[in-house]
């Protein structure tokens, strides 16, 4: 087993979360890590881009190679786009929908969603009105990650039991709301209500 994930985004959004979880799993499940250090502007607002490697056998690197990727994993749109010369040619794009519009010359809505078009396996979701409309706003990335199980090769299980370790100290609210979150983007998938 083998998964080398591109996790990216702005800061802010939850991106290292996302990676403490899949990370917490990995381990659950026996299997080596490395994480790259976090590339971009960690504050608010900055993009942020992290490597994330997964395998049954030991890693000697914690960079993966242009075309190696095998999950892009995106809170913001156009981050995922700009990531995708990493992406292997069976690999997978799991993303939010929603812009965060940071920089004068975003591309227009538009576009993002033709140059989407164009690609295979791709699930985009718009996980701030998911979050929002089932009264978790700040669990967001969470829906995404549960949009990217299957993507990443690793137990819902293993998953769900690494949310309650991540979380845990900040109180069973919080583990709730998280847990809840992970499996709406889980489900998206399931029942085939993205793209």
């Amino acid at each position: 087993m083998k998964t080398d994930i591109v996790l990216c985004g702005v800061g802010g959004q939850g991106i290292l979360s996302i990676a403490t979880v899949i990370g917490e799993a990995a381990m659950k499940e026996q299997l080596y890590i490395k994480q790259a250090e976090v590339h971009g502007m960690s504050q608010r607002g900055g993009d942020v881009q992290s490597n994330l490697r997964i395998s049954s056998l030991p890693i000697n690197s914690d960079l993966i190679g242009m075309g190696q990727a095998d999950v892009i994993i995106s809170m913001e749109p156009m981050e995922a786009l700009r990531y995708l010369p990493y992406l292997n040619k069976n690999g997978w794009i799991i993303t939010s929908s929603a812009p965060f519009v940071n920089i004068p010359d975003y591309p227009e809505s538009d576009k993002l969603k033709r140059d989407y078009a164009m690609l295979d396996n791709v699930v985009t979701l718009d996980i701030e009105a998911m979050a929002k409309d089932n009264g978790i706003p700040r669990s967001a990335n969470m829906i995404l990650l549960g949009a990217a199980q299957k993507a990443l090769g690793i137990e819902y299980a293993k998953l769900e039991d690494a949310v309650r370790s991540v979380f845990g100290r900040k109180g069973e609210t919080v583990v709730e709301a998280n847990l809840k979150a992970m499996a709406i983007g889980r489900e998206a998938v399931l029942n085939n209500t993205v793209k």
